[in-house]
């Protein structure tokens, strides 16, 4: 039947001029497989960045701590080399009197009352001759051969707990540079799936390739920051 055929004939070739042709529906289906990689590398990407920042807030923590307890120990410390020193005045206090006395007896007996430390400047000052040199020092706490261990030990603890407290300081900028990346990971992953809902294709293409910018720059800034 020659009409029949006549309308087979049009039908194919009505198909052939406004359906979808074939080389479009490839590049469709080869995009529609960069979005699922994209997507596979972003949840890994965050996966990835948001464990590291919670290590690097736990480091951030454990350094805080750190720095508060070598805090307390160095003010304990302090506060022992204080009293040794306070003792030391004290029993210094009672030697001059005993020196204006003239008591002798009691001066020696309070010499070996002092601590070795407070003993070797004591020597160092009476050398210095302070009772008839005005430019003495007014004790021998006051001598530089004067060193207590507890104070040194104190001044080092404070240091140390410092340095720990900038550690944390540092540690904490550090996990929030992965917390920012994790902010940006979720604004390319609501770029793409945005991006799934338009039909088209230059706005889907321009969604999915910003969002594929920020994912190459989350990237980078992860391979260049450190890691616990």
């Amino acid at each position: 039947m020659p009409e029949v055929s006549a309308n087979v004939d049009i039908a194919r070739h009505l198909q052939e001029h406004h359906g979808q042709p074939e080389p479009s529906r490839r590049r469709v289906d080869t995009f529609e497989i960069l979005e699922a990689i994209l997507l596979a590398v972003v949840a890994v990407t965050t996966a990835f960045s948001g464990y590291h920042a919670a290590l690097w807030d736990g480091a951030s923590s454990r350094a805080y701590s750190k720095a508060a307890a070598l805090s307390v120990q160095s003010n304990e410390t302090q506060i022992t080399a204080n009293e040794k020193l306070m003792y030391n005045a004290s029993t210094f206090t009672a030697w001059l009197q005993a020196y204006s006395a003239g008591d002798q007896h009691l001066q020696a007996l309070l010499e070996r009352r002092f601590t070795d430390e407070y003993r070797v400047a004591f020597v160092a000052w009476l050398k210095t001759h302070p009772f008839t040199n005005p430019e003495a020092p007014a004790g021998p706490g006051l001598m530089a051969e004067y060193e207590d261990p507890r104070s040194e030990e104190a001044v080092t603890l404070a240091e140390e707990s410092n340095a720990a407290f900038e550690e944390g300081i540092a540690f904490r900028e550090t996990g929030e540079h992965y917390v920012r990346i994790t902010v940006i990971l979720a604004a390319v992953l609501f770029l793409i799936a945005i991006g799934q809902r338009f039909r088209l294709r230059g706005v889907r293409y321009g969604l999915t390739g910003v969002a594929g910018a920020l994912l190459l720059f989350c990237v980078v800034l992860i391979a260049t920051y450190p890691r616990t």
